[in-house]
């Protein structure tokens, strides 16, 4: 963990647009709550589908943050993106227009993804078959870029600095906490909007998951089908939604008397080499990567406060985290730790669930208390650890973990901590 204020990575502002809720404080409230985001999909006709339910953005605005001929020319996850940047810029406090040029060629902008702006390719697929290749969007090819949310809010600011997008599955939102701990602590930039977006709502990717038996076919119990760690769990709930941080230098936000909310002091990436969607089943790579990020944060297990899972409410994936656990933190601390899955109700939204995931974490040590996880009715033998079942917990978090995993076998976790200067 870096001393060097300067080369410290510090949390002072977060934006969120989810499924329970469309800014940060109505998806923290939301999340304490126990309030399921879960419904049935409105965005395309289920007939046909086997999967009729998604956690959906509801209420959503985006020319509160964008202008109009923006929002029409881009896609979804890009609206998302901006959006959450956007709240996590005011939240912080930070004035880009008051910086200099050479100021702002030290702000980075990091918006990950895991399928960026997926409609524009069927929209434009049908647009050719129904009226011919001439009537097809010319910026159909940017707004489908998965860097452009990126880009898009580096245009907004005009900050000059790396613009970066990184796919990667599910792991994708943590990868952009790692990735601006990085730039902090190599003193490349002052300041750093990482996070993540992703509105893969699509009756072509519904089909997909479902043949993959991936999701939850409780179309009947839509709020209650996203069930993490629990035994009758059969599957994850489809989501969307964004989730942005601003993350600066230590003595950058103190240099302007920011409010400090947390400190990234740690992060690990590593790969299972194993299958195309189904996780190591002795959590081996998962576990490294806890590890990884510990000894990175110069942190004892037994110092972590608080997991916030990947839990995604998969047979596999449960289990295999579960495991995980263990194996990073030795079988007694793993007992003690406090778990919880936001899954449980916003669903699973592949990209921005790790920015999201990081959002809890920071909750949990600015206000002390653990989110539940929803929907927890029957233990699973194999699923054996406290997952803070179904009513949130007060409890002092001084240091939490979140995790995040991908297809592919990419696993991420990065380390939260309360700001000492």
């Amino acid at each position: 963990m870096a001393t060097d204020p300067a080369r410290r990575a510090v949390v002072t502002g977060m934006g969120a647009v989810t499924p329970i809720g469309n800014d940060v404080e109505t998806f923290w409230t939301n999340l304490l709550a126990g309030t399921p985001g879960g419904g049935p999909i409105t965005t395309f006709d289920t007939t046909a589908h086997d999967v009729k339910i998604a956690a959906e953005v509801k209420d959503f605005d985006p020319l509160a943050a964008m202008d109009r001929k923006m929002v029409r020319r881009m896609s979804r996850f890009v609206h998302f993106g901006v959006a959450a940047a956007t709240e996590a810029v005011e939240r912080s406090g930070i004035d880009f227009s008051a910086m200099t040029e050479e100021q702002r060629d030290r702000v980075a902008v990091i918006v990950n993804t895991g399928g960026g702006g997926m409609e524009m390719v069927i929209d434009g697929a049908h647009m050719i078959r129904d009226k011919g290749p001439g009537q097809v969007s010319p910026f159909a090819i940017p707004a489908l870029s998965g860097s452009m949310a990126a880009a898009q809010v580096s245009m907004k600011y005009g900050l000059t600095g790396p613009v970066m997008a990184q796919v990667a599955a599910c792991a994708s939102g943590v990868i952009a906490y790692q990735d601006a701990l990085r730039l902090i602590a190599l003193g490349e930039n002052d300041v750093v909007l990482a996070g993540g977006s992703e509105a893969p709502l699509l009756a072509m990717a519904f089909a997909a998951l479902s043949n993959m038996t991936a999701l939850s076919k409780r179309n009947d119990d839509p709020e209650g089908a996203s069930r993490p760690f629990d035994r009758t769990r059969d599957g994850f709930v489809y989501a969307e939604g964004a989730g942005m941080m601003v993350i600066e230098s230590a003595a950058h936000a103190m240099a302007r008397g920011a409010t400090i909310l947390a400190e990234i002091v740690g992060a690990s990436l590593t790969a299972d080499a194993y299958h195309i969607s189904a996780p190591e089943p002795t959590g081996r790579g998962a576990a490294m990567a806890m590890t990884n990020a510990m000894r990175q944060a110069g942190v004892a297990p037994d110092e972590i406060d608080h997991v916030v899972a990947h839990g995604t409410s998969t047979p596999l994936n449960d289990v295999t985290e579960t495991r995980a656990i263990k194996r990073a933190f030795g079988e007694d601390v793993a007992h003690k730790l406090a778990i919880s899955a936001p899954k449980s109700m916003v669903g699973h939204m592949l990209g921005a669930a790790g920015a999201v995931a990081a959002i809890a974490a920071v909750g949990s040590i600015r206000d002390g208390w653990i989110a539940p996880t929803i929907n927890y009715r029957e233990p699973d033998p194999d699923c054996d650890l406290d997952y803070t079942p179904n009513v949130k917990r007060q409890k002092r978090v001084d240091t939490a973990m979140i995790n995040g995993f991908g297809f592919g076998g990419q696993n991420a976790v990065a380390i939260f901590k309360r700001f000492e200067a």
